[in-house]
């Protein structure tokens, strides 16, 4: 098969066409303007894709070059008609091919570009002969990239993986072998990667999930093209949709644990449901939920939710420093969260510290230090050990036990979560030292008015901090922090989290959130 002959892609499986359908942003683009976290450039139809001004984080060059854009474009030229959108996807795709050497990117921006660019031109078969065939050859070039320059290991080895696999079934015969080795691998990748109970081996919600969405394309694509799969495919891919299922909150997205965003992956789950025949993963979760050697457990009754950290700090650099933390949500509502990852850039203030640092979670910081040493990806010195030291349900209780070990100071935490028939948790904190430390308990509310008591005893007092929740790279919202702190050598907080403005007989120090105020003891503050 010569490659002007292949000059239209066979159709494969988009998972992410239904994110991709912003008509503004298609008509920016066909005007040059490119946006991202938050920062625009106007770098024309056919940019300097090599040597433009662009904003200091890389993240921003990154998603510029993997054309997530074109399947916007692409779904306003069906919908509309209009060349305007087929013309902008044309010459920017011609421009990169012209300018920008096969070879250039890392190899998992290679393959997010290759998907994005099969996933926009199989919609667009009306793009002209000359850039389809650029576009044959360009793709071959950059597969042969990817496959000589695989990732050793996780996450952007399943991207590339499954980007090689696409391409083998959208263009067969294009890099002979390609569809062997994408499925071999891709199987090998999955076991390796995903544990025994079907956490992904870096412990981040986001990237379980970006994962995972490959894994179910791959296991639709290959059912369509008739391409067979290893039995144990299925086993590994079913243990890691149980974990996608039980993390969800009750309004569908997932908790923003360690360099995540949050999102509603309800369709892929509905995809796997299918798949799998397992009806229940197209249903909303219920009961409680444990994945030891991942380090997560659930809590769920009624409309009560509640997710504990206590794991690995996970492989790779998204791990955030969060041993023991929670997130609390209440049907729809929110109690407390986490604040999510919000960037990977450095400056002043260092914000990717913030985010990643354990004063950033609902746990207990100690002397205001980080229970790991902060590294801008995963630090080289020891991390902090978490153990998960049991559960134990009867009697109306829930009750989860973990403590957490840091080699940065001595004082041991350990942690009690019990919910309590369904309607409130109370969370009892435990800190031993061998001198005396600062003990600070803090808990991230969400950004908008909700209702809920937080109601700590063996506190000094409660405070008010300014914080931040991010729910997707780049873009942030104060919210307030509640500060629990304690001095000397051992501390005991024993917390009340309920989802209304109770108060139950606890002495100590009290929140109340309210819609417009937060009520800390006596002092109101306005929100």
């Amino acid at each position: 098969m010569t490659l002007c002959a292949v000059t239209r892609p066979r159709p494969v499986l988009c998972l992410i066409e239904h994110e991709h359908r912003d008509r503004a942003l298609a008509d920016a683009i066909t005007r040059g303007r490119f946006s991202f976290a938050g920062e625009s450039r106007d770098l024309g139809l056919e940019p300097d894709w090599l040597h433009s001004a662009l904003p200091a984080d890389e993240e921003w060059r990154i998603d510029w070059v993997k054309f997530y854009y074109g399947l916007d474009l692409a779904d306003a030229f069906r919908a509309t008609g209009d060349r305007r959108y087929l013309d902008a996807w044309e010459r920017l795709v011609a421009s990169f091919i012209v300018q920008v050497p096969p070879d250039h990117d890392p190899s998992d921006v290679t393959a997010r570009r290759i998907l994005n660019w099969l996933y926009a031109w199989q919609r667009l078969p009306e793009c002209g002969e000359t850039v389809a065939q650029a576009l044959v050859e360009s793709l071959r070039e950059q597969a042969l990239h990817v496959r000589e320059t695989l990732t050793p290991e996780r996450n952007h080895r399943t991207l590339e993986l499954y980007a090689l696999l696409l391409t083998s079934l959208a263009l067969p015969g294009l890099v002979p072998g390609l569809r062997e080795l994408a499925t071999h691998e891709l199987h090998a990748n999955l076991l390796a990667d995903f544990g025994p109970d079907g956490v992904h081996r870096e412990r981040s919600t986001h990237y379980h999930m970006i994962a995972l969405r490959s894994f179910v394309g791959a296991r639709e694509n290959c059912r369509r093209f008739g391409v067979a799969l290893p039995a144990t495919f299925d086993e590994r891919l079913s243990r890691a949709c149980d974990f996608a299922l039980h993390m969800r909150r009750p309004d569908g997205t997932i908790p923003a644990l360690s360099d995540s965003d949050t999102g509603d992956y309800g369709e892929l789950l509905d995809l796997a449901a299918r798949l799998l025949e397992r009806p229940e993963l197209a249903q909303p979760p219920s009961g409680h939920a444990s994945f030891i050697d991942g380090g997560y457990f659930v809590q769920r009754a009624g409309s009560l939710y509640l997710i504990l950290d206590c794991g690995p700090l996970g492989d790779g650099g998204h791990g955030h420093y969060d041993a023991l933390s929670i997130e609390a949500w209440a049907g729809d509502t929110p109690l407390v969260l986490d604040p999510g990852r919000f960037t990977y850039a450095e400056g002043e203030p260092n914000l990717r510290h913030w985010f990643r640092g354990t004063a950033a979670h609902n746990t207990v910081t100690v002397d205001g230090r980080d229970q790991t040493p902060y590294a801008r990806s995963r630090s080289s010195l020891p991390s902090a050990r978490a153990q998960f030291l049991g559960r134990d349900t009867r009697d109306g209780l829930d009750v989860l036990y973990g403590e957490v070990r840091s080699p940065v100071y001595e004082a041991v935490h350990r942690r009690r979560v019990i919910l309590v028939d369904g309607a409130y948790w109370l969370i009892e904190d435990v800190l031993r030292g061998e001198r005396r430390h600062r003990y600070d308990l803090r808990f991230h509310l969400a950004p908008r008015h909700v209702s809920c008591t937080l109601h700590v005893k063996g506190a000094r007092g409660l405070a008010l901090e300014d914080g931040w929740i991010s729910s997707r790279y780049g873009e942030r919202r104060r919210a307030p922090v509640v500060s629990a702190v304690t001095v000397g050598e051992h501390a005991r907080f024993v917390t009340l989290l309920a989802p209304d403005t109770r108060v139950l007989e606890l002495e100590g120090d009290v929140a109340r959130v309210g819609k417009d105020t937060i009520v800390l003891g006596e002092r109101v503050t306005r929100r």
